[in-house]
C-alpha cells in the first residue's frame, strides 16, 4: 500500500506543472494581442496619408479656383479694355472731322458775308423806283388775258370733245361679214370659211400688250372653254407682226388666234380704221371693234363700245 501511495504524488506534480505552464501560456495571449494593438503601426500609417491627401487636394482646388478667378479677372479686363479704345476712337474720329469742318464751314460763312454785303450794297445803290397805278394796272391785266386764254383753251377742247365723234364701221347686224384670210401668231392661215357652222367673234384692236387690249384679250380667255362648249369661236385682229402676237398670246396663254394684218386688208375691209381721240389729242388708228358673225356668214352683232374688262359677258349677254 505504501508504494502506491509513492508513485501517485509524483503524477500530481507533473499535472500541476502542466496546469502551470497552459495559464501561463493563456495570460500571455491577451498580453501580446494588447500589445499588438497598442502598435497598430499600418493603420496610423492610413491615418496619416488620408490627412494628407485631404490637404493637399485642397491646396489643388484653391489653386484652380484662383487660376479661374484670374482668367476671369483678364477677360473681363480685356473687355474694358476694348470698350475703352472704341470709345477712344470715336473721340479721335469726332475731333479729326471736327478739325477737317472747320476750314469748310468757316469758308462757307464768309462766303454768305459776302453775298450779304455785295446783296446790301446793291439795293443801297439802286435807285428807288416808283410803281404807278397804271403800270400794276398793265400787269394786272396781263395775268387777267392769260387766265382767260386758258379758260377760253379749255373750253375749246371741251367743245372739241363733244363736238368729236369717233370713227364707226358702216357695218351693222344684218350685212354679210366680209371675207378674210390672214396669217395667225403660229404662221398658220386662218379664214373666214374655217368657221361654218359657229358663230364667231371677231374683234379688232390696236396694239398688243397695252391695258385695255389686255383686258379684252383676258376677259375672253377666262369665258373661252364656256364660249367654246356654246358654239363660239374666237379671232382677234390688229396691225402688229407674228412675232408680237406670239410674246402677247404666251405671255398671257391666249387660246385663240391673233391674226396679224400687218397690210391692214382685214381692218380696211370691216371698215375699224378711221379718226379717234385719246386725252384731248385727234389721230387715226383701229378703232376698238367687235362682230359677231353668225354661222351662216351673217353679222348678228357690231359692238362699237367694247366693255374691256367684261367683253366675254358683254356678248353673252346679247
Amino acid at each position: 500500500m505504501a508504494k502506491k501511495t509513492q508513485a501517485k504524488k509524483p503524477v500530481k506534480k507533473a499535472e500541476k506543472k502542466a496546469a502551470k505552464k497552459s495559464s501561463a501560456k493563456k495570460a500571455s495571449k491577451p498580453a501580446a494581442k494588447k500589445s499588438v494593438s497598442k502598435a497598430k503601426p499600418k493603420k496610423a500609417a492610413k491615418k496619416v496619408t488620408k490627412k494628407t491627401v485631404k490637404k493637399v487636394a485642397k491646396k489643388v482646388v484653391q489653386k484652380v479656383a484662383a487660376k479661374k478667378a484670374v482668367k476671369k479677372v483678364v477677360k473681363a479686363a480685356k473687355k474694358v479694355a476694348g470698350s475703352i479704345k472704341k470709345v477712344v476712337a470715336k473721340k479721335v474720329i469726332k475731333k479729326v472731322v471736327k478739325k477737317a469742318e472747320t476750314p469748310v464751314v468757316d469758308a462757307f460763312k464768309s462766303a454768305v458775308k459776302l453775298a450779304k454785303k455785295v446783296v446790301e450794297n446793291f439795293v443801297s445803290k439802286a435807285p428807288d423806283v416808283e410803281i404807278t397805278s397804271q403800270e400794276t394796272s398793265k400787269v394786272e391785266n396781263s395775268e387777267n388775258s392769260q387766265s382767260s386764254e386758258k379758260k377760253k383753251e379749255g373750253a375749246d377742247e371741251e367743245e372739241e370733245r363733244r363736238k368729236f365723234v369717233a370713227h364707226k364701221t358702216h357695218l351693222k347686224a344684218g350685212d354679210r361679214a366680209p371675207y378674210f384670210d390672214g396669217i395667225e401668231q403660229d404662221g398658220n392661215s386662218v379664214s373666214l370659211s374655217a368657221f361654218k357652222g359657229k358663230t364667231l367673234i371677231l374683234y379688232f384692236y390696236p396694239k398688243d400688250d397695252t391695258d385695255g387690249c389686255t383686258a379684252t384679250a383676258c376677259s375672253l380667255r377666262d369665258e373661252y372653254i364656256y364660249l367654246s362648249d356654246s358654239n363660239f369661236a374666237v379671232v382677234g385682229v390688229s396691225a402688229d407682226s407674228e412675232q408680237s402676237h406670239a410674246k402677247f398670246a404666251a405671255k398671257y396663254e391666249l387660246p385663240f388666234p391673233l391674226i396679224a394684218d400687218t397690210d391692214m386688208a382685214i381692218i380696211k375691209a370691216y371698215n375699224v380704221w378711221g379718226n379717234k381721240m385719246l386725252a384731248g389729242r385727234r389721230y387715226d388708228g383701229i378703232v376698238r371693234t367687235t362682230f359677231v358673225i353668225g354661222p351662216d356668214g351673217i353679222i348678228k352683232e357690231v359692238i362699237s363700245k367694247v366693255d374691256t374688262v367684261n367683253h366675254a359677258q358683254q356678248i353673252l349677254a346679247m
